[in-house]
């Protein structure tokens, strides 16, 4: 995670009340995440931030379905029953696992990650979405009922298989990162191209817990027959799950992919879940389970998994995701030809990370901090420009490299870039060996 969260104007929504409290949200975890890491400090600051945190989150829940109320908001329900999950299940379950681990490193990693998270989706969807500037994502959620009966059965089948005592962290998961993650995504469908896509995102140490365990493996690293087992293991999942959908007999898997981050994240952020939930296993690790319903698959998701291909696959996904000391390059453009011809040309020798607006590059730059950003000019909704200017507006972000990548060469266009102060800027025209070439020397000159 990133030293400090990006405040920036996009988050104000224009009610004075409301912004007020989410800046003081953004600066008590900022505090957090500034002495988390100092050993004599971090369980102070934790104990005293999860106070702060709690008494301002309540008053701004309160304050904030009052005015919901006061303008008859349509979406009044869904939104409180967003905020009713997040104080009454998410927070006590993050501070009982604080408690019982002492404060360790892992639970007060899984504390900020799962508020950060939250509270930046939260922001700039569902709390847009009150003034008609954004769409809520939870419009399409299960019944109450339903939801939590699918709960319940996931919560059996761990004890089940594990032995283990699960929780529910949260009933509106919204793709937070909490640690290095295995992205496992299984796709269902009828005769008539009906489809639907599950998803189970592993905490790598619950597999080590669990399935290594149940194997009788002793390592600290997943491995190729690990992720090979826990696939099976969330086939079965999900062969058990489907019994709460009507109909399920006629769905048969179509396609599996183990997946990036950023590349279930970008599902995330287009689709709205029917059912999307984050669990603890009391220490042992978080899982989150989600379904959704595409209207069409994902493109740029590689490596579809068979039989005959399922061992070289995950080889391969195992070695793309294993922790590095590569540098780490997030490439901004709303060109999907562009994302994948930059990680394409560069992910041999960096760690490259895409998104494709502006926001998501303010989420992966916090929650995942790189080393340098190639960022594109001209974009839609929220341009070049106005990204730079988030970046540099925060402490903690403003010496993140950024580097233009343009499509226009001409004196005047780069003399506006220029103008913009950034680290340099890259020609989209250039030859991809140019390209490389111009990035390495970057990192050799600013070692």
């Amino acid at each position: 995670m990133g030293k400090q969260l990006v405040w920036q104007d996009r988050f104000n929504i224009g009610i004075d009340v409301i912004d007020k409290e989410h800046k003081k949200l953004f600066s008590i975890i900022n505090r957090m995440l500034l002495f988390k890491d100092q050993e004599d400090k971090s369980q102070w600051v934790c104990q005293e931030g999860i106070k702060y945190f709690k008494d301002h989150a309540m008053k701004h829940f309160t304050e904030e379905e009052a005015y919901m109320a006061s303008i008859d908001y349509i979406g009044f329900e869904t939104h409180r029953r967003l905020h009713d999950s997040f104080r009454r299940k998410t927070l006590p379950e993050l501070e009982k696992e604080l408690a019982r681990t002492k404060y360790s490193i892992d639970a007060i990693n899984h504390f900020l990650g799962v508020c950060a998270g939250w509270l930046i989706g939260h922001t700039l969807t569902e709390d847009h979405a009150i003034i008609g500037k954004g769409v809520s994502m939870w419009g399409d959620l299960l019944p109450e009922k339903q939801q939590a009966a699918m709960g319940q059965e996931i919560i059996q089948l761990v004890y089940d298989l594990f032995q283990i005592e699960a929780h529910i962290i949260s009933d509106h998961y919204g793709g937070e990162k909490f640690g290095n993650g295995i992205y496992y995504r299984m796709v269902y469908s009828t005769q008539q191209n009906d489809n639907w896509e599950f998803f189970l995102i592993f905490e790598e140490k619950l597999i080590l817990n669990t399935v290594g365990m149940m194997m009788g493996v002793a390592s600290e690293e997943v491995s190729v027959m690990l992720v090979n087992a826990t696939r099976y293991l969330a086939q079965q999942f999900v062969t058990r799950i489907r019994e709460h959908f009507p109909s399920a007999d006629l769905y048969e898997m179509k396609e599996e992919n183990l997946l990036t981050y950023e590349q279930f994240n970008r599902i995330f952020e287009k689709e709205h879940p029917q059912c999307s939930l984050l669990f603890n296993t009391g220490g042992k690790g978080y899982f989150a389970y989600c379904v959704m319903a595409p209207h069409l698959l994902q493109k740029g998701i590689e490596g579809s998994i068979k039989a005959e291909n399922a061992m070289v696959e995950i080889q391969k996904y195992l070695k793309k995701e294993s922790p590095n000391n590569k540098k780490k390059i997030l490439v901004v453009d709303d060109s999907t030809v562009v994302r994948e011809a930059m990680k394409k040309l560069l992910s041999e020798s960096y760690e490259v990370s895409t998104v494709s607006s502006g926001v998501s590059a303010i989420r992966s730059i916090t929650l995942n901090r790189p080393d340098l950003v190639l960022l594109d000019y001209e974009m839609p909704v929220c341009d070049g420009s106005q990204v730079l200017g988030m970046i540099r507006a925060e402490e903690g972000f403003e010496d993140i490299p950024v580097i233009f990548l343009t499509g226009r060469g001409d004196r005047e266009s780069i003399q506006k870039v220029m103008a913009l102060k950034p680290n340099g800027y890259l020609l989209k025209t250039m030859k991809p060996v140019e390209l490389k070439k111009n990035i390495d020397e970057y990192f050799q000159k600013n070692r």
